[in-house]
């Protein structure tokens, strides 16, 4: 029931919708951070280089518990 500040490394994004709903995206803006809840967040990321299997993109959430309990992932773009 917690909220998430969730951080992706190496891009910036645009939140698409909150809740199943879209947002407005001239009030949103490009982020690297942003509060995920239990009802969801949909993004859209913007990747301007290349990431592979040895040089993944990260993404985490900033409470540090959390990372330190797995709330991380990695991810390639070819």
């Amino acid at each position: 029931m917690m909220i998430h500040p969730f951080h992706v490394h190496g891009c910036s994004f645009q939140v698409v919708s909150r809740a199943g709903q879209p947002v407005d995206p001239r009030t949103e803006g490009h982020k690297d951070v942003v509060v995920v809840d239990r009802r969801g967040v949909e993004i859209l990321l913007r990747v301007d280089q290349k990431a592979d299997k040895k040089t993944p993109f990260m993404l985490h959430c900033h409470i540090l518990q959390h990372e330190d309990a797995g709330m991380t992932g990695q991810f390639t773009v070819t």
